[in-house]
């Protein structure tokens, strides 16, 4: 290689490593400016009455015989469901949620076993529905006329939204506007002016939906007045943590 060659060759080497030497200080004295920023939490809550309510009902029968004992809850189970039907409620708003056929054993003494296996006295059948009810106004029809069908168990009514996006966008709106308040209240007390928006993180929140306690067993025969009902309303809450620049 000739001496012009790599004289040119070592010229161009040291303006680069001088250029980059240029360059070491600009971007230490910017990394060295970290951002300035606020970090916020806003709160939004927004309230919607239901249309949906979400209940489980359950039909117990026993029988010395465990072929009666299905025979019996069968045909209680196929009326209450013939009756949900009447009533309006879709197929589809009807899902078996539990079966089970349980023997029930005698109580005998341990003293008195004799090493014997214990004796099946009866056997249980179960058969429990989760229904949805998309009319509230036959709510209390519904569950009068389930009990009066053989229904005699029954859990926690969940009052709910088949559509709650509508509240939840303004809950979401209003911790915004929640959060840039509270921005503009810290920037104005610090002497500072708020910049750019440089995250924004949504914390899920579960809804506090309405519940109404129902009586996990019911006797068919006895008298009832009409059970009332009432819905109240569904509160959603959103929470966002903002984060904001400082204006330079």
């Amino acid at each position: 290689m000739s001496n012009f060659l790599m004289t040119r060759r070592a010229m161009q080497a040291g303006v680069l490593l001088v250029g980059f030497g240029m360059a070491l200080p600009a971007w230490a004295q910017e990394a060295s400016r970290a951002e300035a920023v606020i970090n916020v939490e806003g709160e939004g809550e927004a309230s919607l009455a239901p249309n949906m309510a979400i209940m489980q009902l359950g039909v117990v029968s026993e029988d010395e015989a465990a072929e009666q004992a299905l025979k019996s809850n069968t045909l209680a189970m196929a009326g209450v469901m013939k009756m949900l039907n009447t009533q309006g409620v879709a197929d589809r708003d009807i899902q078996t949620s539990g079966f089970e056929i349980t023997p029930r054993y005698q109580h005998v003494a341990d003293d008195k076993q004799d090493g014997k296996a214990p004796k099946i006295d009866s056997y249980s059948v179960s058969n429990g529905l989760s229904v949805r009810v998309r009319d509230l106004a036959k709510l209390g029809g519904i569950i009068d006329g389930a009990v009066q069908l053989g229904v005699n168990q029954a859990g926690a009514i969940r009052f709910t939204n088949d559509k709650p996006e509508l509240a939840i966008n303004d809950a979401r709106k209003q911790a915004m506007e929640d959060a840039i308040a509270k921005a503009k209240t810290l920037a104005e007390a610090a002497g500072v002016k708020l910049g750019r928006i440089v995250t924004i993180n949504e914390n899920a929140s579960r809804p506090f939906e309405q519940t109404m306690m129902m009586k996990t067993s019911m006797a068919r025969d006895m008298p009832m007045a009409p059970t009332p009902i009432a819905a109240g309303e569904n509160n959603y809450r959103v929470t966002v943590n903002v984060t904001f620049a400082l204006a330079q």
